[in-house]
């Protein structure tokens, strides 16, 4: 595979396309031994520094990489497109409504969320869908209620192009919030 019968040469070369294959974020697997070098990604079969492209100045930057978390909840509303922005503004309206006026907004998991005393429900947009994560416990609660929708251990997933559910989504907070008040009794 190598032009030069050099072993430091074969082993530069080796070290070359191993940095700008991590780079480009492509799985190598390196085989060295007294005889030959070989270098294989994953399927696709012989490499060479010829077919790896470089990154065009500009293409990633600093803010790109580091996907810069939202410090506010309205910096984290102002970030999402519509029309999940609306629905998120109004779900914000209806959990602010069903907490007590002591409660926060914070980001947290770069989502944003409400705070009394403890986390007590997460909201976030996503492509197809806005989530609401109250916990495990209160989506267990109401599992019943929650058959249209689809969830996970700790999210019920809300489509954008339907009717904000917003009887359910005070009845989710509100349980989340006895839940808290639960575990703080029972610590004390």
């Amino acid at each position: 595979m190598w032009i030069t019968s050099d072993k430091s040469q074969k082993a530069e070369a080796l070290r070359v396309v191993l940095h700008f294959a991590r780079g480009a974020n492509i799985h190598l697997l390196a085989r060295v031994d007294a005889l030959k070098t070989q270098v294989w990604t994953w399927g696709v079969g012989p490499c060479s520094i010829v077919r790896m492209r470089k990154k065009e100045s500009g293409e990633s930057s600093p803010e790109k990489r580091m996907n810069i978390a939202p410090k506010t909840v309205d910096e984290y509303l102002s970030s999402v497109a519509e029309p999940a922005r609306g629905v998120l503004a109004k779900m914000r309206t209806l959990i602010r409504a069903a907490l007590p006026r002591e409660a926060t907004e914070i980001i947290s998991y770069r989502m944003p969320a409400f705070k009394h005393k403890r986390v007590l429900v997460w909201f976030a947009a996503f492509k197809n869908h806005c989530s609401l994560f109250p916990t495990a416990a209160v989506i267990e609660q109401f599992k019943n209620e929650l058959k249209e929708f689809t969830t996970t251990k700790g999210a019920v997933h809300i489509p954008i192009d339907k009717p904000l559910p917003a009887a359910l989504i005070k009845k989710l907070v509100k349980a989340s919030l006895e839940e808290s008040e639960g575990k703080r009794h029972r610590r004390a």
